[in-house]
């Protein structure tokens, strides 16, 4: 008997452990699932969302210094932690704030090697379906889109970072909004649309790269920044009076990503600005010095992929076939569209969507904003000293001011008008207009060295004040470059908005943000979306206001272009005037 109580005993404890055993796996594969629904939440308007730990892109470019036999790391953490928390001190951001940037820039990536073309995402294949279909929606619904990866064998993908974009549109009534997509990690996307308008509407989805090529473009960032390259014109006195000149390649100096292929040490003229710490760098001319740099223009583009890569590069920007039921929108308590009452001010949070068309008019969801005539332009600016600072895409709307104000007259400063400075005044309403480009990268025609100005440097030189518009951004001439590059420019910038709104707090400071239109090695949307990512994410909390051109572009009827159509640029004036005189509201 003893025996078989012992028996029974340690049957009993076998059974125990097994069932505990069940129970330890069961509500660990639970906490794993959480985790996965979690990493699949969506970070502004992109498809990738972070899997597996992102390596730092500081810590790439910083390799270097981290063994310095000078450099002093706490025992509280890493060597590349300490190199990232040294060059983001002075901006006041911390490892956690770090860690907040690499979360938004992460891109999901294949999760095998790519062995044959067929492997990567077919437009022609790939398709989307209406979730749940109904007959009639009230305006101010929302609309499912579930978007189906496959390859060019018609095989369905387990694997996300495809870019695709989506909108809800109506040709008749010019009426369209942007589609939230957000990438499951599985092959499959789901895209979110409001619905804004009374009547009909229709799906779109595009695929912009597939994840394959978006590869395509990550490699060439990281080893091939020099792709694009600028001309250093130097000119100085000669023999017997005449005049020397010299044309040599020049970049920003940068130890890695393909940028130290202008040459080795001594091979170069360096020209650091001591408030933005950055370097300009040209190959050293033979008969001139160094001081004799005068001006400043693009160069040219190499094209260093290899043929696999231009044949992924080729299925970009390609509309993917899907349902194309009409969509019934009807009126909810006799509203024919949705209005936001909130009055603009600083800092207002940009939603998904952050407006719609309508008869080619935007209504914004971040505020209530207006149509501006000409007179109703003229009173917003009146007493006002506006300052614009960017590339060309900044340059249409100081050309819109010029066009749309009668009184408002350019003066001809005989500079470089693609690079500027530019001015317009208008005596009567007391109006100066500015428009600069900021500083190199800048690909322009031959340009004056010293008209060229970092915008930080530019708004610490500004006093500011309630008659004060700065209005500024940064994105095209960057897309090549490493990301820590244009993070380290961005915030210089921040550091110099916050000073100028302690010295000045009702100082009006206006960043637009990048726009869609480039879709090549050289430009693309995908790295566009990157940098417009860190833009946001750095002044998210500066208490500035943000005019999201992003989906304007992207959801319009007219072609996509770098310099979008003329009636999207009179939309995107609305707003800015609506940020810059809310009180005419």
């Amino acid at each position: 008997m003893p025996s078989n109580n012992l028996m029974e005993i340690e049957t009993r404890k076998q059974h125990f452990h097994r069932e505990r055993s069940c129970l330890r796996r069961f509500f660990t594969g639970l906490c794993l699932l959480v985790i996965v629904c979690f990493l699949v939440v969506w970070s502004y308007m992109g498809n990738g969302r972070k899997k597996h730990p992102q390596p730092n892109f500081l810590s790439q470019h910083f390799a270097g210094l981290s063994n310095s036999p000078n450099s002093t790391t706490p025992s509280a953490l890493s060597s590349d932690e300490s190199i990232i928390s040294s060059f983001y001190s002075e901006f006041g951001i911390s490892l956690d704030d770090y860690s907040s940037l690499q979360q938004t820039v992460y891109w999901a990536e294949p999760d095998r090697s790519i062995t044959n073309l067929s492997m990567s995402t077919s437009p022609a294949h790939t398709t989307f379906i209406i979730e749940n279909l109904k007959e009639s929606y009230q305006i101010g619904e929302e609309l499912f889109v579930v978007v189906h990866a496959k390859d060019f064998d018609n095989k369905s993908k387990h694997y996300g970072g495809d870019f695709f974009q989506a909108k809800l549109f109506w040709s008749k009534t010019k009426a369209s909004v942007f589609g939230e997509v957000v990438d499951l990690l599985n092959g499959s996307y789901s895209v979110r649309f409001l619905l804004p308008w009374v009547g009909e509407a229709q799906v779109a989805v595009r695929l912009i790269h597939s994840s394959e090529a978006v590869q395509v473009l990550k490699h060439h960032r990281d080893t091939d920044s020099d792709r694009v390259y600028f001309n250093g014109y130097y000119e100085g006195p000669g023999p017997n009076k005449t005049r020397l000149s010299e044309i040599v390649k020049c970049n920003v100096k940068w130890d890695k990503n393909g940028l130290e292929r202008i040459g080795t040490r001594g091979c170069c003229c360096e020209y650091n600005d001591p408030r933005t710490r950055e370097t300009w760098r040209c190959q050293r001319p033979k008969s001139l010095p160094c001081s004799a740099f005068v001006y400043h223009s693009m160069g040219g583009y190499r094209n260093r992929l290899t043929n696999k890569e231009k044949i992924l590069m080729t299925q970009t920007n390609k509309g993917i076939n899907g349902d194309k039921s009409i969509i019934k929108i009807v009126y909810f308590h006799g509203n024919e569209t949705i209005d936001v009452t909130e009055k603009c001010r600083p800092g207002l949070h940009t939603p998904v969507p952050a407006g719609f068309y309508l008869n080619d008019v935007w209504t914004s969801f971040v505020c209530s904003t207006r149509h501006f005539t000409t007179q109703k332009t003229t009173e917003c600016l009146k007493n006002k000293h506006i300052y614009m600072m960017g590339d060309s895409t900044m340059r249409q709307w100081f050309e819109f001011f010029v066009k749309a104000i009668p009184t408002l007259n350019q003066m001809n400063l005989h500079v470089q008008y693609q690079s500027g400075p530019l001015i317009a005044v208008d005596v009567k309403n007391n109006i100066d207009l500015h428009w600069r480009a900021h500083n190199v990268p800048l690909r322009t025609l031959k340009t004056a060295v010293a008209n060229l100005h970092y915008i930080s440097n530019e708004i610490d030189d500004l006093a500011g004040g309630p008659h004060t518009v700065i209005i500024f951004n940064l994105g095209p001439h960057f897309t090549t470059y490493p990301l820590d590059f244009y993070t380290h420019r961005v915030l210089r910038i921040r550091k110099a908005v916050l000073a100028l709104l302690q010295r000045a707090p009702d100082t009006t400071v206006i960043i637009k943000t990048v726009n869609t239109g480039y879709k090549d090695i050289f430009g693309s949307d995908w790295y566009s979306l990157q940098l417009d990512r860190i833009l946001r994410w750095v002044f998210q909390d500066v208490g500035v206001y943000i005019l999201d051109v992003w989906q304007m572009t992207a959801c319009h009827y007219k072609k996509e272009n770098i310099h979008p159509a003329p009636v999207i640029i009179k939309n995107e004036i609305d707003i800015l005037l609506s940020f810059t005189c809310p009180k005419l509201i």
